[in-house]
């Protein structure tokens, strides 16, 4: 299975503690947390390949990672202009073999069992499963409700007690995706997920890993402690 890692985030909201490297290279224990991330994934044997979608400063992330790592193949998918979430998606898919694609974001760890979710997307036989994370006391994020494996509602942010959240790992069929029309920059988020849930095309598997984002000061600097 080829993995597409979502890499070409500025990290606007994190200009006070990181300003000269793209988001998912931020330092965590003096390495790259986008290495945490690859170390995660390349322990599975089902992984085949790495797609890096990058865009700014994106040779900072070709210089460190180079053509393969821990013999794993990377590809680099160049974003020029700003493609939104599903444009980058559709320009790595590119570069993909496999029909199942696995989709991490560059700046989120959350070291799920792939090959659970991969199973379960195939039993699920629909064209796109998320990884879902059950979260307490919590106001950045969006809920997600599901049904029976199903998801069925996307909520809007709001504070609440306890909730599952959209982890920011898919498996994705790409021959349904590519079947799709879609402009050239979009939000997988809004267009794709939030477009298609009323149709029963979406499942969701709750994992209960520790999960870290490090989209703002605050949770970047936790991240120590789970990576």
């Amino acid at each position: 299975m080829d993995v597409i890692i979502l890499a070409g985030g500025m990290g606007t909201r994190l200009k006070e503690v990181i300003s000269d490297v793209p988001k998912p290279m931020a330092p965590i224990k003096n390495k790259p947390f986008l290495e945490y991330i690859l170390n995660w994934l390349s322990g599975y044997e089902s992984v085949s390949k790495f797609v890096l979608a990058v865009g700014y400063k994106s040779e900072i992330i070709k210089n460190h990672f180079g053509q393969s790592y821990q013999n794993i193949p990377i590809t680099y998918a160049d974003e020029y202009d700003p493609l939104g979430t599903g444009g980058a998606i559709l320009n790595a898919l590119k570069a993909c073999s496999s029909n199942e694609v696995l989709i991490v974001n560059g700046d989120t760890y959350f070291p799920i069992d792939i090959d659970k979710l991969q199973k379960f997307h195939q039993e699920q036989s629909k064209p796109l499963s998320l990884a879902l994370k059950k979260m307490t006391d919590f106001d950045r994020y969006g809920t997600v409700e599901i049904k029976q494996d199903m998801i069925i509602k996307f909520n809007e942010k709001k504070y609440c007690q306890e909730g599952l959240i959209n982890g920011g790992i898919y498996v994705i069929n790409k021959n349904w995706i590519e079947q799709q029309e879609y402009p050239l920059k979009f939000s997988f988020e809004k267009n794709v997920l939030e477009e298609i849930v009323s149709l029963n095309l979406l499942n969701g598997k709750i994992f209960d890993n520790d999960f870290v984002d490090i989209g703002i000061p605050e949770d970047y600097k936790k991240a120590e402690s789970i990576v």
